[in-house]
């Protein structure tokens, strides 16, 4: 039976995002903070509802009014499915406006260029 791979450290690779946008001067840019600040919430969310998860089980039971028993699916399980695609959506925001930061730095610097080439 194979091993199972291990999970992926989110806090690590919140860092390895955080050092990306320092290193592309990004990291002080008010839409990057903002959305990285909502990253970090998501991920701490993430960790408290897999915590929840591992110390309860899959199923779990409501009892109504009248005594009346129903087993559905642990309702932490959806919401973490649905926290983790949303951290999922903004882990590719910050790669975005990480990149359409450098990409707008390189045109800058490309139109500079062509504007010295063409004056000679």
């Amino acid at each position: 039976m194979p091993r199972s791979k291990k999970a992926p450290d989110l806090n690590k690779q919140a860092a390895q995002i955080l050092a990306q946008a320092e290193e592309k001067g990004v990291k002080t840019n008010f839409l990057f903070a903002t959305t990285f600040k909502r990253y970090q919430t998501q991920l701490k969310i993430l960790d408290q509802l897999s915590a929840a998860i591992a110390e309860t089980d899959t199923m779990v039971k409501k009892e109504y009014v009248k005594g009346r028993r129903n087993t559905y699916v642990n309702p932490a399980i959806s919401e973490y499915n649905k926290t983790a695609t949303a951290a999922n959506g903004t882990a590719a925001a910050l790669i975005n406006i990480i990149t359409a930061f450098e990409d707008e730095k390189g045109k800058k610097a490309r139109s500079k260029l062509d504007e010295f080439m063409q004056s000679t």
